[in-house]
């Protein structure tokens, strides 16, 4: 290279000494002096004791958001090359005896066990026991 060209990494690497250097004498200078912006103090509403409980907040705002149930009689595990030789007719052992409760789940968690009743020639659930809330928190662990 010769002495008058100049190198592209130091031009830019200039640049950025020069941006700093004026970021630094900008934030310096308006240390010490006003800079025509009024800063005004935030309003707040008091709390109170008439403030809504935690029991007497609402449920509206989430009634109508869709959640997922579902239903489980069993569970296995099988490898893959069991799986493939599935066809109609195969019988799959499941985990659960007969007459033993479903799991009712609710986007994935098991919130409750019932058994299987048909109404109007459609499958429903009959709810024998919920979950307790503590009972669903012990479960995640």
């Amino acid at each position: 290279m010769s002495d008058n060209e100049i190198d592209p990494n130091e031009a830019l690497a200039d640049e950025w000494a020069a941006a700093l250097d004026q970021q630094s004498e900008t934030e310096t200078a308006g240390k010490g002096k006003s800079s025509g912006v009024k800063a005004e103090s935030a309003t707040f509403k008091e709390l109170n004791a008439d403030s809504p409980k935690q029991s007497d907040v609402s449920l509206d705002a989430i009634l109508d958001v869709p959640v997922t149930i579902s239903m489980e009689i069993g569970r296995t595990q099988i490898n893959i090359r069991n799986l493939l030789q599935l066809n109609q007719g195969s019988v799959v052992e499941l985990d659960r005896l007969a007459g033993e409760p479903m799991d009712v789940m609710v986007n994935g968690t098991l919130i409750a066990q019932g058994e299987v009743v048909v109404v109007n020639e459609k499958f429903g659930i009959r709810l024998t026991d919920i979950i307790s809330p503590a009972d669903r928190v012990k479960r995640l662990h």
